[in-house]
């Protein structure tokens, strides 16, 4: 660090708000919020961020840092995440913006047009959503059509003559001047209240028009309107998807990929989701998800407005803001909705796990292996993976067995199985140590490469064993060994008392779990094979010069050895000649 950013970073304000990062051409390569500046940014320059390679090429580059105070934290996050937008810096998460969703969109005129986009424009269209669900905003279409006399022409006609959309009574005719502009507004009034999801205002409002009409017998008028009423009534219905009382919330959720995540958001009014929206966050310097949560808080409230009095989110946030509720639901409706944006976010980040691997299956594979490489905090790519499981009934016929994955896939031909030697009676600690020493030593004396990580299908006591016998060949500096606790899949470093943290659900823990139920599928077979070959044993295995095929005639006759020791010499030498029956005669 230079004398300049010493100087700068000593009269830093302990204040809210956003600083940013340039290089030596002038360039802003990193914008980032703080609660309070000084000691946020003053963090980056200490030995913390070491372990962490790209925060140490990031820091490197820095040559000057200016900054903007705010009132609050939340104030930070907003100019934070428009200020990414202005200089789009280099080492910043950034949001992809998926322009596909279609809008709903009410054209700023005299007689308004109701119709969808996937090209809104704020300037000539008020805009609602956006929709993820194609059939859902075409119901809602169809329900505004069916209540309101909308027109759906895109320029109004000029011979004062109505169309046929009129005389089907799907359109009030506003070119022939068969409704006022104040009507025909008080029409488009109602549809956005619909579409923000206000039914029980709209219902109410119309009930009372209903009543007014009954009470003056224009029963025709009535009917209109009931029929409207039954028409919102039955979209209402189906749009619910949880108890109407929770009138009003935004929900949040967060997937996280290794280079990517996907936040999705929810905007809920009266049990139904009117709008909803997932963004792709290209995540450069290994942001956590809190971090890249509130980023996407900051932009969902510049595109929709103030976020609702209550936000429902996956996790607690280190940060308040004055007019909302940040809820973290453990049961009931709230955790419903909960569970409903995770499955759209989810969705989201397997959809595009799966183009990256048709598109590129090595890349696919290589992204798997960074996470495991992440989370395991190794140095080095796991790519050569050999995982070792012990398989004994109560210490008969001790086998051990070896399984080899190169690059996330298996590599069935360097498959080893081991007879236990050394070891008598059911020892699983001293049978691990005998194969994992037996299988390295001789790796060792070929001069092979040894594997980047080594699995041991067992707990902490078998991976002490396994461990032990690296030591003793001076070899456990070179390779990373883990094991995997058989009763609760909990991932165990050698000397850690309390297992990693790794999501159950990950590709990482999904790639260890498949490495070894493959082990202890070959392992299994493997000692199957040796018991049954044992059960089949008989005497005649121990005669010398009688073979498989002569065992086979004997007993194929005789039924059994029993059988053939109470033959005479003449009923044997006719099965199997005279020759062949002396040495039987031995039984």
């Amino acid at each position: 660090m230079n004398d300049t950013l010493a100087l700068q970073l000593k009269f830093l304000p302990e204040k809210p708000g956003v600083y940013r990062f340039l290089d030596e051409n002038g360039n802003v390569i990193y914008v980032g919020k703080a609660k309070i500046l000084k000691k946020r940014v003053s963090s980056y320059f200490t030995k913390a961020y070491e372990d962490y390679p790209k925060l140490r090429i990031l820091v490197s580059k820095i040559r000057d840092i200016q900054f903007t105070v705010v009132d609050s934290e939340w104030e930070a996050l907003l100019l934070e995440n428009s200020m990414i937008k202005q200089f789009r810096p280099r080492y910043n998460a950034m949001m992809k913006d998926d322009k596909s969703y279609p809008w709903l969109a009410i054209t700023k005129e005299d007689f308004p047009r109701l119709y969808y986009t996937r090209h809104p424009n704020a300037q000539k269209e008020k805009l609602f959503g956006p929709y993820a669900s194609l059939p859902f905003m075409h119901t809602l279409l169809d329900t505004l059509f069916a209540a309101f006399p909308i027109r759906i022409c895109k320029s109004l006609p000029k011979n004062g003559r109505p169309c046929l959309q009129y005389h089907v009574k799907k359109c009030a005719a506003p070119c022939a001047g068969y409704i006022s502009p104040e009507a025909y507004k008080e029409n488009i009034l109602k549809v956005i209240k619909i579409i923000k999801g206000n039914h029980s205002e709209v219902l109410r409002q119309l009930k009372t028009e209903m009543m007014h009409f009954a009470e003056t017998w224009e029963f025709e008028k009535a009917q209109a309107i009931k029929e409207k009423i039954e028409i919102l009534e039955s979209y209402r219905g189906k749009s619910v998807v949880v108890n109407p009382e929770i009138s009003y919330c935004d929900v949040f959720s967060i997937e996280m990929g290794t280079d990517h995540a996907f936040v999705n958001f929810m905007r809920i009014v009266e049990g139904a989701v009117v709008q909803t929206v997932t963004l792709e966050i290209q995540n450069h310097l290994d942001h956590n998800k809190e971090e890249l949560l509130l980023l996407v808080m900051a932009e969902i409230e510049e595109r929709f407005g103030t976020l609702s009095q209550e936000v429902i989110i996956p996790f607690p946030i280190g940060l308040q803001k004055e007019k909302t509720n940040f809820t973290v639901p453990v049961r009931g409706d709230k955790k419903k909705l909960l569970e409903l944006s995770q499955k759209n976010a989810k969705v989201s980040l397997l959809e595009k796990q799966k183009r990256q691997e048709l598109a590129d299956p090595e890349r696919h594979q290589n992204r798997i292996l960074l996470a495991l490489q992440k989370d395991l905090g190794m140095q080095n790519l796991p790519k050569t993976i050999e995982c070792f499981d012990n398989s004994n009934t109560q210490g008969d016929e001790p086998v051990a067995a070896m399984v080899r994955f190169e690059n996330g896939k298996p590599d069935k031909k360097e498959y080893r199985h081991f007879n236990i030697k050394t070891v008598s009676g059911p020892d699983d600690f001293a049978s691990m140590y005998e194969v994992v020493k037996r299988r390295y030593s001789r790796l060792s004396e070929e001069e092979k490469p040894l594997p980047d990580l080594i699995i041991i299908d067992g707990g902490k006591g078998q991976l002490g064993a396994a461990y032990q016998a690296l030591k003793d060949l001076h070899i456990q500096d070179k390779i990373i060994m883990i094991g995997i606790a058989k009763r609760l899949e909990d991932i165990y470093k050698v000397g850690a008392s309390l297992p990693l943290f790794i999501d159950k659900k990950s590709e990482s823990q999904k790639l260890l779990q498949r490495i070894r139920d493959e082990v202890h599928r070959f392992g299994i077979t493997h000692h199957r094979k040796r018991r049954s070959k044992k059960s089949i044993h008989s005497e005649l295995d121990d005669i010398k010069g009688i073979g498989a095929m002569t065992k086979e005639k004997l007993l194929k006759h005789f039924k059994s050895v029993a059988k053939i020791k109470t033959a005479t010499f003449e009923e044997v030498a006719a099965v199997i000649g005279e020759v062949k029956a002396r040495l039987i005669a031995s039984l």
